[in-house]
């Protein structure tokens, strides 16, 4: 509860801030700096002309406030009790899409009338009165120059929200799939579509200076003097007119642009990813047409990951069946490579591998043998001693097996199960085979199978020999240690047996695997 109430303060607290900078700055600075340099009147009457915009301003803000409270009020719901049902998350979360249009509505709702209609009354009873020596008309020009500043507060007001939502979105995704294991999507959905978005954005940036323009420079020639002393006031106020409207121009063409950016961004960013093969999905933050491209991006991806999936699993069961196949070949062996992934899987855990890591560890293990099939059965099934040359062909299955390897798949998808495959008959003291490596040089996947391979091949039985008992084999692991097989790793299996390894500097299993 802690984390999703923060990131609601965060939002809240974000929601003043720009509330302030657009209705303070538009509506007080902006409003009341066009307004008292365009009219020529008294100190009296600029004071009450001012008690007029603050009336009108708090006004507005009450109203405003009860508006803006209960457009939160789904959101609220969602992220500020115990345990919201799955609808209601649901809703806040395509609700918090849709607040940015929202924050239009309410600027020209509740914040536009809130403002205008209070200084319209007030304004029409004081010129009525005589507090105001102003032309009835000019209420009219402040009427349609308060219209042009909230349009111009709710544009900076939609694209600020548009970030600030950002946040509540993945926390509320987040929640579904804490809660219920859901993951929420628009699945291409649009709340608020480009078009009217660019077409209104860009109307505004050309058309609200101009307009104001006009009507301040109405009310200016109204009190113009023709003097040159006047001139040079004109030129003052229009330069004036001029900065801001290229400041207001300025500042929605950035905030313009960067809605434009930032998806595009990502969008690029998560295409150069699946390029280096990590199939990862976007986040589906928009609610416009950016929304259906992420929605596209995420179906592609997930076909992708779908057939990854298909692929992985068609490799581990063509894995398996060869190692099957491969043990069929001598009754003496039946089941040799499976339990020597087993083995090396129990090996790879205890040493700290998972994932995909131990999955190309098992991979690896099941088919170490694989380039037994090249050597011929009088060698492999002979009973008696081996000739130099015989042995030399049985030293020569790992390299045979790494040969046989890279032509089943592309080299890139081999590559995990090579290593393994080449280095299970290495030894560590560097006398083994078939490239003499030693001690951390040989490949881990080689030093975790090559102790699995000759604990199963000492406790099997051979056609050369019976197999041992399990307390001899292990007796045979323990003096190996640091000779033939990595001390630390045989001293895993023979703590996963229960039995408390023991330092040991010689030995030998004999002929294995």
């Amino acid at each position: 509860m802690g984390e999703p109430m923060s990131i609601y303060s965060v939002f809240i607290k974000t929601q003043i801030r720009n509330y302030l900078l657009g209705s303070v700055i538009a509506v007080l600075a902006v409003g009341s700096l066009i307004l008292f340099a365009s009219l020529e009147i008294g100190k009296t009457e600029y004071i009450r002309l001012l008690a007029v915009l603050l009336i009108s301003f708090l006004i507005m803000a009450a109203v405003e406030l009860k508006a803006f409270m209960k457009q939160l009020r789904p959101i609220r719901l969602a992220l500020g009790q115990f345990g919201p049902t799955l609808g209601e998350l649901e809703n806040a979360y395509e609700y918090t899409h849709r607040l940015p249009k929202h924050a239009v509505l309410r600027i020209m709702g509740p914040h536009l009338l809130g403002f205008d209609i209070p200084a319209l009354l007030i304004s029409l009873w004081m010129i009525h009165s005589g507090y105001l020596n102003i032309p009835y008309y000019y209420v009219l020009f402040a009427l349609l120059g308060s219209v042009l500043v909230a349009c111009m507060h709710a544009l900076i007001e939609f694209y600020l929200n548009s970030a600030a939502i950002i946040p509540l979105v993945n926390q509320l995704r987040v929640r579904a799939m804490e809660l219920y294991n859901v993951d929420f999507s628009l699945e291409g959905h649009v709340f608020v579509p480009i078009r009217p978005k660019f077409l209104i954005s860009c109307m505004l940036i050309g058309t609200f200076p101009l307009v104001l323009f006009i009507i301040a420079t109405q009310i200016r020639l109204d009190n113009f003097v023709d003097s040159s002393q006047g001139v040079e006031s004109y030129w003052a106020w229009a330069g004036l007119m001029l900065i801001i409207g290229v400041i207001f121009s300025s500042i929605t063409a950035w905030l313009l642009t960067g809605s434009v950016q930032k998806p595009i961004r990502e969008l690029y960013g998560a295409m150069n990813k699946v390029r280096e093969g990590e199939l990862a999905l976007l986040q589906d933050q928009y609610s416009d047409e950016f929304s259906k491209l992420v929605a596209g991006f995420n179906m592609m991806v997930r076909s992708l990951q779908a057939r990854e999936q298909q692929s992985r699993q068609m490799l581990d069961s063509y894995f398996t069946t060869l190692a099957v196949a491969l043990d069929a070949r001598d009754s003496y062996t039946a089941g040799h490579s499976l339990r020597v992934a087993e083995y090396s899987v129990i090996i790879g855990q205890l040493a700290g591998l998972a994932g995909q890591r131990l999955d190309d560890l098992r991979k690896s293990a099941l088919l170490h043998d694989i380039g037994k099939i090249g050597v011929p059965d009088s060698v492999l099934f002979k009973e008696g001693a081996l000739t130099d040359e015989e042995f030399n062909q049985i030293k020569s299955h790992p390299v045979l097996g790494e040969k046989i390897l890279r032509q089943i798949e592309s080299v890139e998808k081999m590559e995990p199960y090579l290593s393994g495959v080449r280095s299970h008959h290495e030894r560590y003291d560097g006398k083994g085979y078939p490239d003499g490596l030693k001690g951390l040089d040989i490949p881990l996947h080689g030093r975790i199978i090559a102790v699995a391979d000759a604990y199963d091949a000492m406790t099997s039985d051979r056609p050369y020999r019976k197999g041992m008992d399990h307390e001899r084999a292990l007796l045979i692991l323990e003096a190996g240690r640091g000779t033939q097989w990595d001390p630390e790793l045989a001293g895993l299996l023979l703590s996963y047996f229960g039995r408390n390894p023991k330092d040991a500097s010689a030995g030998t299993s004999g002929r294995t695997g």
